[in-house]
């Protein structure tokens, strides 16, 4: 909020609404967008098979729609926030 909170409760109140939105809702890129919750249940291979069989279905009923080929739909083996620099890699190894 661009004013801040009037109050300690209004701001998690506000903390916990954004943190279910972001984790529960919000589907993320690096994630193959689907949400946190989908990844870490377990859940997030269904949803992105699912999604690969609906887009094969839209192409084969409409490929003059589609230029360039569907994306993937795959669980990254890895996410980061803070990838490790170039040199701490070489300093672990």
């Amino acid at each position: 909020p661009p004013n801040g909170f009037e109050d300690i409760e209004l701001a998690r109140q506000w903390v916990l609404k954004f943190v279910t939105w972001y984790n529960g809702e919000h589907l993320h890129s690096g994630l193959s967008f689907v949400t946190p919750e989908q990844r870490h249940s377990g859940i997030a291979d269904a949803v992105l098979r699912r999604r690969r069989e609906v887009y094969a279905q839209a192409r084969e009923r409409h490929p003059l729609r589609w230029k360039r080929p569907p994306r993937a739909w795959q669980v990254a083996d890895e996410v980061w926030l803070n990838p490790p620099s170039k040199l701490d890699q070489r300093r672990a190894a």
